[in-house]
């Protein structure tokens, strides 16, 4: 939904990493509000990592989950149904599989500052979202990473030397750690206009109550 004069866009800063499977659902519901409600939305994808110190080759996704949270197979089977089941009414696939890892995701979040430096940046969430749950890509091998900027029409090996060089290591690190110091500490996590945190995915009628509360002035619903 495209800003006018008459319907200023709201901002929302999402917290989320791009292993999070209720980031991708609560974006997709927010984003299905909004549009019902012809509120146009300014995203600002914000970094988080919900495994810090995960190791280069990654987990098992079902033993990783059994061992942080102690789910079962079975509950972890009701989850992924549940998650599919969402992401289908909201026009996101979901593919979950036997034996699906899950991935250190900082360099990841390095890929969507640089692109978010080229105006892409909630373009590259979306893709690596969708490489991830959709494709069941390894989103923290170099390759992939360089693969999702050259779908976006960006420079490939421009993208892979960035991430080669770390340079926007820093940067991610520092942005991690305000919104932890803001007292985020799971996700997705949303501040709308700065100052409204809501956590967790909501649910389409919950967002747009909120975006009815929060709507900018002057903006009308369609």
């Amino acid at each position: 939904m495209a800003e006018t004069p008459d319907r200023p866009a709201l901002r929302v800063d999402i917290i989320s990493d791009v292993v999070c499977p209720w980031c991708a659902v609560g974006y997709h519901q927010l984003a299905f509000a909004a549009r019902r409600a012809g509120v146009p939305l300014d995203i600002h994808w914000q970094p988080f990592e919900l495994n810090p110190d995960m190791v280069l080759e990654g987990e098992d996704l079902r033993e990783h989950l059994a061992a942080k949270y102690g789910s079962t197979a079975e509950q972890s089977a009701q989850v992924r149904a549940q998650l599919t089941e969402l992401g289908e009414a909201l026009g996101f696939t979901f593919r979950f599989y036997d034996g699906m890892r899950i991935y250190n995701t900082f360099q990841a979040h390095q890929l969507i500052e640089w692109a978010e430096e080229r105006g892409k940046g909630h373009e590259m969430k979306q893709a690596l979202l969708e490489a991830y749950f959709t494709d069941g890509k390894d989103i923290s091998d170099l390759e992939v990473l360089t693969q999702a900027a050259e779908s976006l029409g960006l420079d490939g090996a421009e993208a892979r030397a960035a991430l080669d060089s770390g340079k926007h290591g820093d940067s991610v690190r520092q942005r991690e750690a305000f919104w932890v110091n803001q007292g985020i500490r799971g996700v997705p996590a949303m501040v709308f206009n700065g100052r409204h945190l809501v956590t967790g995915a909501q649910g389409v009628e919950n967002y747009a109550s909120i975006l009815e509360q929060l709507m900018p002035t002057g903006c009308q619903t369609g």
